[in-house]
């Protein structure tokens, strides 16, 4: 085997791509700087126990871990900076008022998240903090919009979701609790096969309601068909 051959789903930038990726890099984080994000950097490695706390432990399987040779202690390959982000923002910063915050680099994933896709994907984005309201909501939505018609695309369509209600649903369900992070995987691909045998020995009322959630997409009028299909939760009505 020659050795300049790269790994399966690895390959270089060439000139004229790396060019174009770069100019839209800068032309982005200068849009989250109008818009008073200011720029973190996180760094490519971690130990696993901050890199896959809370909602990091549904990176867990897209996450390269290695022994750290001074500590012994597992590092891990960051496999998403937004974890990241909100470590610095809760630790790091620890601000009482709102923090903008915003993020560009590169992340590692053990395997493709489709086909043709890299395992090296550039990542970027911006998070919100200390504001609950639907404010907050609405800024990152604006600007999620303006960047993508930075990048040059004119017809989008925006997905919206809320972990509040599957949490609501689970809450009462130890079972179901304990496989948040798969149910989060599981729902976001609509895989409704996967989603019924994980569910299995779930309380009925329970497996009911996720079973549901896979076909409530549309527009505006789902809503109407959650709050009378779903079980009313105090943490479903809120979010609702």
């Amino acid at each position: 085997m020659p050795n300049w051959l790269l790994p399966e789903n690895i390959a270089d930038v060439l000139p004229s791509e790396a060019r174009k990726i770069e100019e839209l890099r800068r032309l982005m984080l200068d849009n989250f700087r109008l818009y008073g994000y200011e720029l973190v950097m996180p760094p490519l490695l971690e130990y696993v126990d901050s890199l896959l706390t809370g909602a990091g432990k549904d990176t867990d399987l897209r996450t390269f871990k290695l022994v750290d040779q001074i500590s012994g202690r597992m590092l891990g390959l960051r496999a998403d900076m937004t974890i990241q982000v909100a470590r610095i923002d809760a630790h790091l910063l620890n601000r009482d008022s709102v923090t903008r915050l915003c993020y560009a680099g590169s992340v590692l994933h053990t395997r493709p998240s489709g086909l043709h896709a890299t395992r090296e994907p550039l990542q970027i984005g911006a998070e919100i903090y200390g504001h609950a309201g639907l404010e907050a909501d609405a800024e990152i939505q604006e600007l999620a919009m303006a960047s993508l018609a930075l990048a040059g695309f004119d017809e989008v369509r925006l997905d919206l979701s809320h972990v509040g209600v599957l949490r609501a649903l689970i809450a009462d369900d130890a079972a179901a609790s304990r496989d948040e992070a798969a149910l989060c995987a599981l729902l976001r691909a609509k895989d409704s096969p996967g989603l019924a045998a994980l569910t299995a020995n779930y309380l009925p009322a329970t497996r009911a309601a996720l079973l549901a959630l896979p076909n409530m997409y549309g527009d505006i009028e789902v809503l109407a068909r959650a709050r009378a299909e779903l079980p009313a939760a105090p943490g479903v009505v809120k979010a609702l």
